[in-house]
């Protein structure tokens, strides 16, 4: 825990309010007042004494501790009689002025508190920690006066662990169902089985000692990589089957145990071993371009990138060490004849047809593969696209912004009136607003902001029919406060944006140049025109305007005649106008400020400020305005500078429409609309500029990841062609995931361009194990004398047909372990949907890529060396 800023209430104060005629009547000045003050509250030591071979630390107490002690502070003497502090001044305990202002549920104003976490930190620990605190300090509160939880973010993140612990743990019960179906033989699932809690566990290992902890992503890393964790198993296990399957054919009526048992096992490993290892490592690298990600969306996608990498990593680890080893030691005994489940049985004589009809019209086949993928520009030219699709903290952070120049008054008038419509909503549990700034310095929010924090109720409690997005669109009605632009954001997603961007909306427009009146004109400009943008439900300038001031204009020349300099004036105005806090008072662990300045009622107008008394060095007797010219102006209420220019910024909020289409029309629009001068500036930022960036940096080193897959495609195969084959079936694989985003509603965002990248390394897994049958199958007719060119179709057939189940396998356990992730529900089911949702589209275009066109493809580019070595010799 960094601190526990404050929010409201009030800070105890020793005012000084001088009688600005009894300091003339007594000739003195403010200075010596002040001065006699700050010597008057102080201690100080006197090293040490020794007594009695005893050394004595020798101290002076003189801290202020009490109103009379004020009022006893000696100014100077009259006389024989000195003229105390008391005898010119009232001294009083009030409230010091404050610039934030809490209130709870629009009933009154409550003091609250923010406990800010450190960075890297544990959330969870901390806050389970500060709930024990406050348990253990109820004891001891005064009467009447209560501890309200008005934000606990632990609850999100219990929500959020409890619903992906539940979606793996379905994910496993699945997986295990889909290998016993296809296996037929439950010994043999086991050898599958086992691998993923081990996996798992290795990855949760190493999260541990990388500091990763268990959140959303980390575990939706794990969560999306358990169908394909077990893809090394199941076709090691599958062609194990096969070889034992051969072996019994070949020795009839003999037991396979023993020396050949373990043969048998050895090869079947050894002939699919080193491709599975290169195509799980193919996986395990397609997620470099996730590790070059920066800033918010590296922060986000990080923790998942690393655990499936670290998952799938010591899957393929696991595939050509333990699994072997567990094949030899369980798939014994009578192995089912894959004919006699009636699963395969039904796969094979539905695949048999349709793969005769590819290999007699291969060409034709690559042309519907063509076609297929151009298919997918329609789609893609209407999906929207968004930074991360949002998600339901299961609270909610009402953000307006006020116009400038409010009073603290009215601020805490209008948060009480805005949290009394908010609970006016049924299913709103607590409102505990803030206007201004907390005490501290990580918090420089002016009065004009406001923050509210909505806590709903249980989603038992809520209405039939409600839900988070109808209950927005309520709120939204029911706060309706002129001047007041309302803003409803998660808090989570607020705080990080604003750390980020300091914009507290969607989409911030900030627009430069080194004239304010071009600024705030542009702004208002954007502000109109953004409001009339689809998709944007508020809009709202800060304006570069009316701040009210009361100038005191120094006459330099005037006031040297009368030996005063400027600190002198300036003084006047910092300490009795103002109220300018010279110290504070000690007592015991509390400290007090202390504040001087004159009575309210010779300094509530301008007149009354020119009108105020100064005493000059020589002991004349003048008055301010002698001095300097007060006069009331108009100015900006607030400077924001960036990249060493002047700048305003437009906050637009989007509902009901995806952010990066949203974007394009309002800077078409602003284009058309405003009239930049010359110098001037327009940038678009929030969470449009973290989609961009992360845009730009996808484009950037996906193509170097691709590059890494071809090199391991090249080192499996040993042939360019066919590393070349894989690398352009590739983004046909793509094209199923993106016509089921475009079924489902979703918008293109860094959470599907993570299951896209995923998909990838699935897809080119498939490629791999396809061509690798087809090649083993292709060699094994080559030794067996058969390579002519009815050797060459029959080869593929083999490969294809006979080896259809583990292929059917691969995609059946990568969608049970998706599926539960796809139709769940709950905390991050909103975000872990959108990874999972093309995966779970291109498990349709991807095993029929693998299925037909690799085999026709592969025909092609055999067929004709076949026909030429088939010749006879001239």
């Amino acid at each position: 825990m960094a601190e526990v800023a404050t929010i409201g209430g009030m800070v105890k104060q020793y005012q000084v309010v001088l009688d600005p005629v009894k300091l003339a009547a007594y000739g003195i000045p403010h200075q010596m007042a002040i001065a006699a003050i700050r010597g008057a509250n102080q201690e100080s030591g006197g090293a040490v004494l020794e007594l009695a071979e005893t050394e004595y630390m020798v101290r002076a107490s003189g801290y202020l501790e009490n109103l009379a002690d004020f009022r006893a502070i000696p100014l100077k003497l009259a006389g024989a009689t000195p003229v105390t502090l008391g005898d010119v001044a009232t001294i009083r305990t009030g409230p010091e002025m404050r610039r934030g202002i809490g209130e709870l549920d629009g009933e009154g104003e409550a003091v609250g508190g923010v406990v800010i976490l450190r960075s890297d930190q544990n959330a969870r620990a901390t806050i389970a920690a500060v709930k024990d605190k406050l348990a253990k300090l109820k004891a001891g509160l005064p009467e009447g006066v209560e501890i309200v939880t008005t934000y606990d973010r632990s609850a999100l993140i219990d929500r959020a662990i409890d619903n992906l612990s539940q979606k793996l743990v379905e994910e496993f019960i699945v997986v295990a169902l889909v290998c016993v179906l296809f296996l037929w033989h439950l010994r043999s699932s086991l050898v599958a089985i086992v691998s993923l809690p081990l996996g798992v566990m290795i990855a949760f290992i190493v999260m541990r000692q990388q500091g990763v902890n268990a959140n959303i992503m980390s575990l939706g890393g794990i969560a999306i990589a358990v169908g394909a964790m077990v893809d090394g198993a199941v076709v090691m296990i599958e062609n194990a089957h096969k070889h034992i399957e051969a072996w019994q054919r070949e020795h009839p009526g003999k037991t396979l145990q023993g020396e050949a048992h373990w043969r048998v096992i050895v090869d079947a490993a050894s002939e699919v071993g080193p491709a599975l290892f290169f195509s799980l490592l193919i996986i395990t690298l397609s997620f470099i371009p996730v590790f070059t990600l920066e800033a918010q969306e590296g922060r986000l996608f990080g923790p998942l990138a690393f655990t499936k990498t670290y998952a799938m990593a010591a899957a393929a680890a696991l595939s050509v060490t333990l699994v072997p080893v567990l094949m030899g030691y369980w798939i014994r005994g009578r192995i089912p004849d894959e004919s006699k489940n009636p699963l395969n049985r039904w796969l094979i004589r539905a695949y048999r047809p349709l793969l005769d009809a590819v290999l007699a019209r291969p060409k034709t086949t690559l042309v519907v593969a063509v076609l297929v993928f151009l298919s997918a520009a329609w789609p893609i030219s209407r999906l929207g696209g968004e930074f991360l699709p949002p998600l339901d903290e299961g609270d909610l952070l009402y953000m307006p912004s006020a116009l400038p120049g409010l009073s603290a008054q009215k601020a805490a008038e209008l948060l009480q009136q805005t949290n009394r419509q908010i609970r006016s909503v049924p299913e709103v549990a607590s409102a505990y607003g803030k206007a201004g700034r907390a005490d501290t310095a990580t918090d420089p929010a002016p009065l004009v902001m406001f923050e509210t924090i909505i806590q709903f109720k249980p989603r038992g409690e809520w209405r039939p029919g409600m839900t988070p997005e109808k209950l927005v669109e309520e709120l939204d009605r029911a706060v309706q406060v002129p001047g007041l632009a309302n803003i409803w954001v998660p808090p989570i997603r607020n705080r990080i944006d604003m750390l980020a961007t300091g914009i507290k909306s969607p989409i911030g427009v900030k627009i430069a140049s080194a004239n304010l009146a071009d600024i705030d004109r542009v702004a208002q400009q954007v502000e109109r025109i953004a409001a009339t943008v689809p998709g944007v439900s508020s809009a709202l300038a800060e304006r570069l305007t009316g701040g009210r001031y009361v100038d005191v204009a120094i006459d330099r020349a005037a006031a040297a005649r009368y030996g005063l300099n400027v600190a002198d004036v300036q003084s006047v105005v910092a300490s009795l106008i103002g109220g300018q806090n010279i110290g504070e008072t000690v007592e015991g662990l509390a400290r007090y400020p202390i504040n001087v300045r004159y009575p309210r009622e010779w300094r509530d107008t301008p007149e009354k400020l020119a009108a105020l008394p100064i005493l000059t060095p020589g002991g004349s007797q003048i008055t301010l305005g002698m001095v300097a010219e007060v006069r009331l102006s108009e100015g900006p209420p607030m400077l924001k500078s960036e990249n060493a220019r002047l700048s305003g910024w437009v906050y637009v909020d989007v509902r009901g429409r995806d952010l990066a289409s949203t974007v394009a029309d309002l800077q078409e629009a602003v284009a058309a609309g405003v009239q930049l001068e010359p110098g001037m500036s327009i940038a678009y930022a929030g969470q449009f500029e973290f989609m961009q960036r992360a845009n730009a940096r996808l484009k950037a080193v996906v193509p170097a990841a691709l590059a890494i897959i071809f090199v391991l495609l090249y080192l499996t195969f040993r042939r360019i062609d066919e590393a070349l084959l894989i690398m352009a079936t590739l983004p046909f694989a793509l094209t199923g995931g993106v016509w089921f985003l475009y079924a489902m509603g979703y918008h293109l965002s860094i959470a599907t361009g993570v299951g896209f990248i995923a998909l990838a390394g699935v897809a080119a897994e498939f490629g791999v194990i396809m061509l690798l049958y087809l090649k083993n199958a292709w060699t094994a007719q080559q030794a067996a004398g058969q390579a002519g060119e009815a050797g060459l179709p029959a080869s593929i057939r083999e490969g294809a047909v006979q080896r259809v189940r583990p292929k059917a396998m691969t995609v059946a356990v990568i969608v049970a372990g998706l599926l539960p992730i796809m139709i769940g529900s709950g905390t991050g089911s909103e975000v872990m949907s959108r990874i999972a949702a093309p995966m779970i589209g291109g498990m349709v275009s991807a095993p029929l890529l693998s299925l037909f066109v690799v085999p026709a493809a592969y025909w092609l580019m055999r067929s004709r060396a076949v026909q030429e070595a088939s010749k006879p010799a001239p």
